[in-house]
């Protein structure tokens, strides 16, 4: 199982802002991370063909590409965390990097602090703990707690962080009513996180069309109570 509190963790880090990179890899090295620094799309590469890498932190604009380029050569080859920092922040932009298979997506200016407890959270999303499974069954969907996998009609579906989170939350109240201010509160303050009520809306919607079956209609499983936040039948 990963340790980031051992130091076994090896970020790379792609961002072309020396000012920026310098003070992140300081405060990552100094919460337990091993850091390298990549400032194109390029170099990075370069690097994940050479070297081992367990996460990636990728800036959306880079001077020869986008993170989003580097994001789908990464998924082609690895099944590790990843994490959009930019400082686009429109929800096109958070949509399309989700969906291309990013853990998380993070708008600047951000405090380190905040980025430190993103990392930890999608590092969680991704260990496996060992033991017997503890599994949540609701309709067509399957969570394996103890694997942090999530089964629609037995097929895998691939689950953000705060995806997850929230299905958890749901199944956790189901046929009760969350309001979008608990969300916000339970799911991301807990870990120090900072969401708007624009990225909240992107998470459900993606949410809702990954859990849905093929006798339901879209958003069917998690219904909209209009003026107060959302429900799971």
């Amino acid at each position: 199982m990963w340790d980031y509190k051992k130091g076994k963790i090896n970020i790379l880090v792609v961002e072309d802002n020396a000012n920026i990179t310098e003070s992140f890899k300081y405060f990552l090295k100094m919460n337990g991370f091993m850091v390298s620094v990549a400032s194109s799309k390029k170099q990075a590469i370069s690097y994940i063909e050479n070297y081992k890498f367990d996460m990636f932190l990728l800036d959306v604009q880079l001077p020869d590409g986008t993170g989003f380029e580097l994001c789908r050569y990464i998924r082609s080859k690895l099944d590790k965390p990843i994490i959009f920092i930019s400082a686009v922040a429109e929800e096109t932009n958070i949509v399309y990097g989700l969906d291309m298979g990013a853990d998380d997506y993070i708008a600047k200016p951000f405090g380190n602090s905040e980025v430190l407890s993103r990392i930890r959270c999608v590092l969680r999303r991704y260990m496996v703990k060992e033991g017997n499974s503890n599994i949540i069954k609701y309709k067509n969907i399957r969570v394996d707690i103890d694997k942090a996998k999530v089964y629609n009609e037995c097929k895998e579906i691939f689950l953000t962080n705060l995806e997850y989170k929230i299905l958890l939350m749901f199944l956790n109240n189901i046929n009760k009513i969350i309001t979008r201010d608990e969300l916000l509160e339970k799911i991301w303050d807990v870990d120090g996180n900072f969401v708007n009520d624009n990225s909240l809306s992107v998470y459900i919607k993606r949410l809702r069309r990954k859990i849905a079956n093929s006798d339901c209609k879209e958003g069917s499983l998690i219904q909209t109570v209009r003026g107060i936040g959302y429900i799971l039948n």
